[in-house]
């Protein structure tokens, strides 16, 4: 399962990525749990999907776009959930993934449940 989970968290990582640089922030947010908790340095922090929605929305009417992320790594955490740990830039922005907490879902999809990661702006 150990490999089954690893290649579940990078289908529902690449799709997050997809939906946010299609600008599409409900898919994004479909990508979270419900009650999920978001911290944002130095936005803020997040809770439930309606926020977040509200937060990646922001960040495409801004024009943030064209995310990849740098040097990812996954690691099994229980036997339903992973940790991804990463770099991150885009067309104006970079930063760092702290935590991403995925989990695997009754209908076999991984969702987050905890997303901490910190935006750098290299032109401030």
């Amino acid at each position: 399962m150990s490999n089954e989970l690893i290649n579940k968290t990078i289908e529902a990582s690449e799709q997050w990525k997809a939906f946010f640089n299609q600008g599409n922030a409900a898919g994004c947010a479909s990508m979270y749990e419900q009650d999920t908790q978001m911290i944002a340095k130095p936005f803020g922090e997040y809770e439930g999907r309606k926020q977040i929605e509200a937060f990646w929305q922001n960040l495409i009417v801004q024009g943030f776009a064209d995310v990849t992320y740098l040097d990812p790594k996954i690691e099994i955490v229980d036997a339903n959930s992973t940790r991804l740990t990463s770099g991150w830039k885009m067309n104006n922005a970079q930063g760092e993934i702290t935590h991403e907490l995925w989990v695997l879902q009754e209908d076999g999809t991984m969702r987050l449940r905890e997303d901490h990661f910190e935006a750098i702006n290299p032109n401030a």
